[in-house]
């Protein structure tokens, strides 16, 4: 008895229900009113719309509603059957009252949605209308054709891409026209090619060529942005650590190896590139890295990849030992950027030593990294994930207009001969977004393993995850704390030709010019060493001598000289080598008035001007004294370009560097 009344409750209940819905739906046909259901990812929502509206219309109260943009609107679950945003076509003769309908959510500016907006012209709707499946696969889900791309993507955008296979005299039967499936051409991400040429990792633009093949011609491809932080703007709760919810939590990661790399070869021009950055480490023996500059190009080796090639190396100022290096700030970053850009490179790397001599005798180096101890250190992948992301690639399949990198890491250590060689890293875009994000973190005692932050109070990190098998040989998923850095590397091959290339001087007898930042005698960059360089060429060598790196960086940020207003026509003369505009720059004043100063700092003591100590009562009345560092007597001398005084046994300013 005492479940009767809950019975009749229910019952009265449901009987509330049946009304409700009854009197609703009378309402919504009194009204000539109809109830569309929109199915997103955040769910179901109703959207009330007379029969009478066009497509056009639900377009704009669906996004008034569910405040998104770049949609589109199917009727079916797969996506197939699409509702096309035009002011012909009526609601009341597409849908019924009640009908579910299906968002997709498009990547970028999606004409679907923006097409809402200039289709009024019903003559102009119906072309759309008739020529969208046609069009949508190449524009719909595509971003912004503004992307300025780099000049090899442009040029690989452009090209075939397939792999040509000549006529098979055994297995081919049909004439020298024809073609079959022995010696028909392959696409570039054909899996047995990539197996029989021992090719690790596709090119990028095979895996993009890959991902828009097929019947959808890529259609809906697009590169996401990985991320690892909470989305803001969430009203719904607090914000973090008081309240999270599924819509603004960043999903968990797998990570996974990455099939495709941006840079599939990094060429040295020469080998005394290298050389050359070496002779610090030979020198003091503590360790030592440098930024590579250069310029992209095609790869043929690899189908539709992309070479860089290394033309010098730029030091930047930094505190190193035999077990450590640590990257200072670098005021002069810009000026290496400008010189750069006048002279057709970019930054395209970054490069560093890791060698411990084993036996000095023989020149042999001890072999610390390999596959029984570790390839990066975690500390060198989140490195080199900073440098990827400030330097990022622009691509036209990126939602927000980049995505990757092409920025290499090279490694200079010892392999299993115990010989220098090099070993070229790049890290994935996974390993990106979790520097970027600031969710990875290097192990104490550990180099080969990174720590994936824990959430705290100030900052949720997502679980990481990454798969690999026990000891029973089962694939199991481990959480990231530790985690190997493996799965975040990607091999980038590093060489030098067999025909030497020079894009600047070769240097085969006479020394080259000082690098920068290294303070060590016979390293230093000063206008003492600037006359002893410049004086060992003849006249008719001007642009061979002046074809340096690291001396157009150096005349570039000089001082006491105007250079940096005046050296545009040196900077195109070394670009295009040609020897009459650098013969040009040769006898401009500026250039006159730098040669006269080297002239009198390798002749005599010509045009020193000593100044005799006549300081009276006026200099004590002044507060100097006897005591102070230096008197000024006869055995000082006043420099006449910046009037520092200076000791009387230099030859040099100890201010400017310039002669007496």
């Amino acid at each position: 008895m005492a479940s009767a009344p809950l019975l009749l409750e229910n019952i009265i209940y449901k009987k509330r229900n049946y009304v409700f819905a009854f009197v609703r739906h009378r309402l919504f046909v009194l009204c000539k009113q109809s109830l569309v259901r929109v199915q997103s990812a955040e769910g179901i929502k109703r959207i009330e719309i007379s029969p009478k509206s066009n497509l056009k219309q639900l377009y704009d109260s669906v996004q008034t509603t569910l405040r998104v943009d770049g949609f589109g609107l199917f009727k079916d679950r797969t996506f197939l059957t699409e509702l096309h945003a035009n002011g012909s076509q009526l609601v009341g003769t597409t849908l019924k009252h009640g009908d579910m309908i299906y968002l997709k959510q498009m990547a970028g500016t999606s004409t679907r949605r923006t097409s809402t907006t200039v289709l009024e012209n019903p003559a102009f709707s119906k072309a759309v209308s008739i020529d969208d499946h046609s069009n949508s696969s190449s524009s719909a889900a595509r971003p912004s054709q503004e992307v300025v791309e780099d000049a090899v993507d442009q040029l690989l955008a452009k090209a075939d891409g397939s792999i040509k296979r000549e006529r098979d005299t055994k297995l081919c039967h049909h004439n020298a026209n024809g073609r079959c499936v022995h010696c028909s051409a392959l696409e570039p991400y054909d899996e047995s090619y990539l197996k029989e040429h021992n090719i690790k990792h596709l090119s990028f633009h095979s895996y993009i060529r890959k991902q828009t093949s097929g019947m959808s011609q890529g259609k809906y491809f697009v590169f996401d942005d990985i991320n690892c932080r909470i989305r803001p703007g969430c009203r719904e709760h607090p914000p973090w650590p008081k309240g999270i919810c599924s819509k603004c939590q960043p999903s968990a990661i797998t990570l996974n190896r990455q099939t495709y790399r941006h840079v599939d070869n990094v060429m040295f021009e020469n080998t005394k590139i290298v050389e050359r950055f070496l002779n610090y480490w030979r020198t003091t023996g503590h360790q030592r890295m440098g930024y590579l500059y250069g310029t992209y190009e095609q790869h043929t080796d690899v189908p539709l990849g992309i070479r860089a090639r290394v033309a010098a190396i730029y030091e930047p100022p930094q505190e190193s030992s035999r077990d450590s290096l640590n990257i200072l700030p670098d005021e002069g970053s810009a000026d290496v950027e400008a010189v750069a850009a006048a002279l057709g490179l970019k930054k395209i790397g970054w490069i560093f030593t890791d060698l411990i001599t084993a036996d000095a005798t023989v020149g042999t180096v001890k072999q610390i990294r390999g596959i029984d101890t570790h390839f990066l250190t975690a500390q060198e992948c989140i490195t080199a994930g900073e440098l990827q992301n400030r330097h990022p690639n622009p691509c036209k399949y990126a939602t927000n207009g980049v995505f990757g990198s092409k920025f290499v890491t090279i490694c200079v250590t010892g392999d299993q001969t115990k010989q220098v060689h090099m070993e070229g890293y790049a890290v994935s875009a996974q390993c990106m977004a979790l520097v970027r994000d600031n969710c990875l973190l290097p192990t104490k005692d550990a180099p080969e393993l990174g720590y994936v932050r824990e959430s705290t109070d100030k900052q949720y990190v997502p679980d990481v995850f990454y798969k690999e098998k026990d000891q029973y040989g089962n694939e199991v998923q481990r959480l990231g704390r530790p985690l190997p850095v493996e799965y975040l590397l990607v091999d980038v091959p590093a060489s030098t030709p067999l025909q030497p290339q020079y894009t600047f001087t070769k240097y085969d007898q006479r020394q080259p010019f000082p690098v920068e930042n290294r303070y060590i005698d016979g390293h230093l960059q000063d206008f003492n060493a600037l006359s002893n360089y410049l004086s060992a060429w003849g006249d008719e060598e001007f642009l061979e001598a002046i074809s340096d790196f690291h001396l157009l960086i150096f005349l570039y940020k000089m001082d006491m000289l105007p250079l940096r207003q005046h050296m545009a026509p040196l900077m195109e003369a070394v670009r295009t080598k040609n020897p009459n505009q650098a013969a040009e720059f040769k006898g401009t004043e500026v250039w006159k008035l730098l040669e006269s100063l080297i002239q009198a700092s390798s002749g005599s003591t010509g045009g020193t001007t000593n100044y005799s100590s006549d300081i009276g009562p006026t200099a004590n009345a002044g507060g100097s004294s006897g005591s102070e560092a230096m008197d000024l007597d006869a055995n000082t001398w006043t420099c006449n370009h910046c009037t520092f005084i200076n000791r009387g046994e230099l030859t040099s300013c100890e201010i400017c560097s310039l002669p007496r």
